[in-house]
């Protein structure tokens, strides 16, 4: 099935690609690779999952932050290539958790995001993943995602 195909069946609506909030682009293409900067858990326009994980946010709130911001990425990845069926791999996947002190779930609340990408790629959405902890992150936001995708000719 489609990647485009599989978002339709999970009732996933890809939105436009957020704008860039500071000095930077949503994406930079190096040959067959896609690297996105930074997206945060924004729906709507509107920062949705706001704090620290462990703190003012549970773990499955993180986990529900994470799956947002890598919506978010596909947002820009169909902006950087037209279409989510040419993603041939999702390469690399970092994600930052805005994690209260001595708060150590960040690999749980970063599958929020590496499931996601599963359930839309099948295969190709299994990749290398660094989940880091961060004691802030841009607008409060509790979850920050970047990826790397390789794109299919």
């Amino acid at each position: 099935m489609s990647a485009e195909a599989k978002l339709q069946e999970l009732g996933i609506t890809v939105p436009e690609a957020p704008k860039p909030v500071a000095a930077y682009v949503p994406f930079v293409r190096s040959g067959d690779l896609v690297f996105t900067s930074g997206q945060i858990a924004v729906e709507a326009g509107q920062l949705k999952y706001k704090g620290k994980v462990g703190k003012d946010l549970t773990p499955e709130e993180g986990y529900q932050a994470a799956r947002l911001c890598a919506i978010n990425t596909l947002a820009v990845l169909k902006a950087a290539v037209g279409s989510l069926d040419r993603i041939a791999q999702i390469v690399k996947v970092v994600v930052f958790v805005n994690s209260a002190e001595g708060f150590t779930g960040q690999p749980a609340v970063a599958n929020g995001a590496s499931e996601l990408y599963q359930q839309v790629f099948g295969e190709k959405g299994l990749h290398a993943r660094s989940a880091v902890g961060a004691s802030e992150l841009p607008m409060g936001t509790a979850v920050e995602v970047e990826v790397i995708a390789r794109i299919a000719e």
